[in-house]
């Protein structure tokens, strides 16, 4: 569905700068947190996960384990508890994309009786390179110690994800695809389950002969483990007041796979061009496999510059020699795009529990940005928060004294020491690289200590964006690629006809249009005639306009791009 807005006069003699959450509609909270009962025919699970990703199928994994166990040693006392997971991809790992450098040991202590080769992992990293880039040079430096990757695996997700499902389905946890979840179903303070978005709808919200209506699934406990900018998550903190010392702030990757010519044997990380000082971020290249490497840029989202195009800068990036050396004469097989959460330790929400519910992984914001990890986390989160939930089950109680059991767990786990120690560091770089990186290397020497306190931020929405005079780039079709052409290597098979799923105000300046447009690495909003234009079925689900522009909500199940290896 393609939707028009036309620009606000009075908005078009704007001063030279404005703030994303200006031209944001807000959380559509009584259409996500539904105060009614079931329906008669809803489905019923003790505990159903959200999401298939490494958060949730190791959290289903753990619990059914610890059931397994509980019921062998009384002798079946536990009694039969039924887990499940509800992914709205129309495949496992179809909606999963990640740079996927992954510290092992969360892996071993979920399986413990696999070897190291038994794992989905690709092959060990054995040598990692670090340059500062220049527009034609590249200038190696010392590797930092957080981003130091011996002893970690490169790996699929994708892969990873499917993997999972396999251990999860052999131990009962049944995985559904193609259930997308639009709303918390509650009474009085409690969750007691999810709905799923209909599908069947042509461009106008009218019902089609292929209409299915939504679904009721109830739980004892619901974990919500959506990935990054989780909405039900956000719905839900809003819901209970549940704040975070710091907002949490995001970064944007673009990333590809290709088929190469050329072998690469070792990790690639650059900071530096194309990217400006005052631009967080830096590049990712390392070899999947014999012949296929990943390759990837990241960047956070409270750049100042309008016209800054991730997607477009990316492209850019790989006519670097370092880059063009492995990529030339190759074949771009497989792209996505995906936000990050950065904020850290004080972006953690100060609960994540309730009556009935947990929210684990990127939906929590447990990501480590100096290490540029966070699978491990995820995976770990389950664990603890299946942990909780089976104290729970045998205590029959789901209420958030109980659950709370969770909160407790991490706080005090190593997520959160290690979180600590990097609380800072992001927030180091608010004034741009250099300055950014002289106090990032004195808080990785003081464990953290330096500077001392919190570092206050505003959260991405807020940040001040200049207008800025469009910036050209014309992709060759062989090295780089335009967006129309990145969003077909993505797998989309989004209808034409589907409804819109993105929730804009009508009157923004042609101005704020092209902030959009430039915004978006899938192409989902152009500037026609002075006019806002929404291309919905091309989006790819990364989030971004979520944080800076259009509210993202749940479309039908199958919609969105397919991922095969990201």
């Amino acid at each position: 569905m393609i939707i028009y807005f036309k620009g606000n006069s009075e908005r078009e003699n704007m001063s030279k700068s404005f703030r994303p959450i200006d031209f944001q509609k807000q959380l559509p909270l009584n259409e996500i947190m539904l105060k009614e009962s079931p329906s008669t025919d809803s489905v019923t699970f003790d505990v159903v996960f959200v999401g298939a990703g490494p958060a949730s199928l190791g959290g289903a994994i753990q619990l059914a384990k610890l059931i397994k166990e509980e019921n062998e040693k009384s002798g079946g006392k536990l009694g039969e508890i039924s887990i499940g997971v509800l992914e709205k991809s129309s495949e496992i790992g179809g909606h999963i994309l990640s740079g996927a450098v992954i510290k092992p040991g969360p892996f071993q202590e979920l399986f413990p009786e696999l070897k190291m080769e038994e794992l989905p992992f690709s092959a060990p990293v054995k040598e990692e390179k670090v340059y500062f880039l220049t527009e034609k040079r590249a200038f190696k430096i010392p590797t930092p110690p957080p981003m130091k990757n011996q002893g970690n695996y490169i790996a699929s997700l994708c892969d990873v994800a499917r993997w999972l499902t396999k251990k999860a389905e052999e131990l009962g946890v049944q995985v559904f695809t193609g259930f997308p979840v639009k709303g918390l179903l509650v009474q009085n303070e409690s969750v007691i389950g999810v709905r799923t978005a209909e599908s069947g709808l042509d461009h106008h919200g009218n019902w089609m002969p292929s209409y299915q209506p939504p679904a009721d699934v109830t739980a004892k406990v619901v974990v919500l483990c959506e990935g990054t900018r989780g909405m039900l998550s956000q719905a839900f903190l809003e819901w209970q007041g549940i704040k975070s010392p710091n907002p949490q702030i995001y970064a944007i990757g673009v990333k590809e796979l290709w088929q190469t010519k050329k072998e690469l044997h070792h990790i690639v990380h650059s900071m530096g061009w194309p990217l400006k000082s005052e631009e967080f971020g830096g590049s990712f290249m390392y070899p999947l496999e014999k012949n296929v490497v990943a390759i990837g840029l990241v960047v956070g989202m409270d750049y100042h510059n309008s016209s800054f195009d991730p997607h477009y800068v990316f492209q850019k990036m790989k006519t670097h020699p370092i880059f063009r050396e492995v990529l030339q004469g190759g074949e771009m097989i497989e792209w996505g795009a995906k936000t990050i959460p950065e904020g850290g330790y004080y972006s953690i929400p100060e609960r994540l529990s309730g009556d009935g519910i947990v929210i684990i992984g990127d939906s929590a914001g447990f990501v480590d940005v100096p290490s540029l990890k966070g699978v491990h986390y995820a995976l770990s989160s389950g664990m603890m928060a299946a942990k909780a939930i089976f104290e729970a089950l045998k205590k029959s109680k789901f209420d958030v004294e109980t659950l709370s059991e969770y909160d407790k767990v991490i706080r005090s786990s190593f997520i959160m020491q290690e979180l600590w120690k990097t609380r800072n560091m992001r927030l180091a770089f608010k004034n741009g690289l250099y300055a950014g990186g002289i106090k990032a290397g004195l808080m990785t020497l003081t464990g953290g200590k330096f500077p001392g306190g919190m570092i206050r931020m505003e959260s991405d929405n807020q940040a001040e964006r200049i207008f800025s005079e469009d910036s050209t780039f014309v992709p060759d079709g062989k090295l780089t690629f335009s967006k129309m052409d990145a969003v077909y290597k993505s797998g989309n098979a989004t209808r034409d006809s589907i409804p819109s799923h993105l929730l804009a105000v009508e009157n923004v300046s042609p101005e704020v249009a092209k902030f959009y447009a430039h915004l978006c690495p899938a192409g989902v909003y152009e500037v026609l005639d002075g006019k806002l234009r929404i291309n919905a079925p091309n989006c790819v689900d990364c989030k971004a306009t979520d944080i800076l522009a259009a509210r993202w909500t749940p479309r039908e199940a199958g919609s969105g791009p397919r991922y095969k290896r990201m």
